[in-house]
């Protein structure tokens, strides 16, 4: 009798050679140059941040691995939370705020659920709303980056450029962009910022913010080194362009187009690049709205998921409250999930317009 040449299983048929480790490992390398790039302007007191937000990640991870008999330590998720966590956090921020944060992470917003794969928000994400609520004033005091220390004046040493903009426009600034604002205010800008503006046309503050010479939480500084750890995600074929893409796009569109309201410059007085590379977008955009779990399934929902957190960061951004607001934008979104996953469905297999047409008339 001739052996069946054929082996029978159950999908997936077609096997990647990624594996969860790899690709938490992948993402936490591409984090490396804005971690390295914090710890420059804002000094050693930024990577003892990171690494008691990783600690307590692992430890966390590690104490409820022992408890369920499930050890996940080491497939690189608890590292990669904690390593948000800290690249979300102040550089001044007391020690305990990024330990109770990646706690948090861990235990509520991650094993509460059932664990990797079955969160429904980003868990660094929820770690970082979490004690920003509980502990606003710290995590609200930031410090003066060493490009920009000698040049700050001590009454802005601990304001961001988003921070500046949201309290001029509260105090009845009119008639100014945000650029304009914080020339008024004396932010001051770097001569590398300045030769280029010269040059470019670029404001200066807008080079700085792209560079990373502002003031802010350790690793949303600077764009371009988040922009660097993007690119090798998307080469890696990790992330896919379509949700940090039309996040961003989405954000600049509605802030060219309303961002000037505000200020009593009517319709398209807003300025599309300066909202691009201030406070949060980047790492938002690029790190954690794409966390697999929590984004949609289908390329349609994450063109729709990422025009939501574009249109919530706006809206809270110039007429809410707070002058940031990726993280509450990207976890009103994470909620939204399952909903665009439900009615945004790919097509069937062999399911053309013409088939379908034909079933309805063969109904009738």
């Amino acid at each position: 009798m001739n052996t069946p040449q054929l082996t029978v299983s159950s999908s997936p048929h077609l096997h990647q050679k990624s594996s969860t480790a790899s690709i938490m490992y992948h993402v936490s390398a591409a984090l490396a140059p804005a971690l390295l790039w914090g710890v420059y302007v804002f000094g050693l007191r930024a990577l003892l941040v990171v690494l008691v937000a990783i600690a307590a990640s692992m430890l966390s991870e590690y104490l409820l691995g022992r408890f369920s008999d499930e050890f996940t330590l080491w497939d690189g998720s608890a590292l990669l939370t904690g390593l948000l966590v800290g690249l979300n956090m102040s550089p001044s921020v007391p020690l305990f705020i990024p330990a109770v944060a990646s706690a948090f992470a861990i235990f509520v917003a991650k094993w509460t659920f059932g664990g990797l794969g079955a969160n429904w928000a980003n868990p660094a994400l929820a770690g970082r709303v979490f004690v920003f609520f509980s502990f606003t004033t710290p995590m609200s005091s930031f410090v003066a980056p060493r490009t920009l220390a000698a040049a700050m004046p001590d009454a802005l040493a601990s304001a961001t450029p988003l921070g500046m903009v949201k309290t001029a426009i509260s105090g009845g600034s009119v008639g100014l962009d945000a650029n304009a604002l914080l020339a008024q205010a004396g932010y001051p800008a770097t001569d590398l910022a300045r030769s280029i503006a010269q040059a470019t046309g670029f404001s200066a503050y807008t080079i700085d913010t792209f560079i990373g010479n502002v003031a802010g939480c350790i690793g949303e500084v600077s764009a371009l080194m988040l922009l660097i750890g993007g690119l090798y995600l998307m080469i890696r074929k990790i992330i896919t362009w379509h949700i940090p893409v039309v996040y961003l796009a989405s954000l600049g569109l509605f802030s060219w187009i309303f961002g000037g309201i505000p200020t009593a410059q009517g319709l398209f007085g807003g300025s599309f690049f300066a909202s691009l590379f201030t406070g949060g977008l980047m790492l938002g955009a690029l790190f954690m709205a794409t966390d697999f779990v929590t984004s949609p399934i289908t390329r349609k929902g994450q063109v729709i998921y990422a025009i939501g957190c574009g249109f919530f960061t706006f809206l809270f951004r110039y007429f809410g409250g707070m002058p940031e607001a990726v993280s509450v934008s990207i976890l009103l979104m994470n909620v939204i999930t399952p909903t665009i996953d439900r009615f945004i469905v790919p097509r069937k297999f062999g399911d053309t317009r013409q088939q379908r047409k034909l079933a309805k008339e063969r109904a009738v």
